[in-house]
Parts: structure tokens; sequence; C-alpha cells
């Protein structure tokens, strides 16, 4: 019964540990891999792009700090909203927009 026993055991710590294998590459690693593309898209993006943000606003970047960005909205060209940079959902580059 000890002989059993002891080779339950391992079985049950090698499932668990597929199991957390499964999870990671189900759940943690797409999400890590978001958060880079995300990251990169943020940290390239120039005066002059194009962005839309998180709430569905359509803009273009006109000026850049460390952690914000100042957005100029619609035609009048008087509508400028500074924002955080975590607050840009998509990013146009300047010379893709006007192509």
């Amino acid at each position: 019964m000890d002989a059993s026993g002891g080779a339950s055991m391992v079985f049950t710590i090698v499932w668990l540990v597929v199991l957390f294998g499964i999870m990671y590459f189900l759940m943690v690693r797409p999400q890590k891999k978001e958060q880079k593309r995300i990251q990169t898209m943020l940290s390239n993006m120039e005066v002059g792009d194009s962005v839309v943000t998180t709430g569905g606003f359509y803009g273009v970047v006109i000026d850049m700090t460390e952690e914000d960005v100042i957005v100029e909205f619609g035609n009048n060209k008087n509508c400028r909203i500074p924002m955080r940079k975590q607050a840009i959902a998509e990013v146009e580059k300047a010379e893709e927009a006007s192509a």
C-alpha cells in the first residue's frame, strides 16, 4: 500500500505542474506579450502621429512629455487636451496616415 500511495503522490505533483504550465501559456504569457506591445507602441509614439484614445476619440499628438501627451481633436485646432500616455489605445504613424 505504501508503494501505490507514493506513486499517486508523484502523479499528483506532476499533474499540478502540467496544469500550472498550461495556465501560464494560456493566460500569463499572452498578457505579458500584449503589455510589451503596448509599451513599445507608446515609446515609439511621436509628435504628429494620429491616435485613438481608450474613449474612442481620434486625434493628433501635438506635444509630448515623459508621461503625458497633448492631443488635438477635431478640425478647428482649438480642442487640445492633455492626457496620460496610457489613455492611448492605437497609434498610426504620420507617414502611414498621409499615404
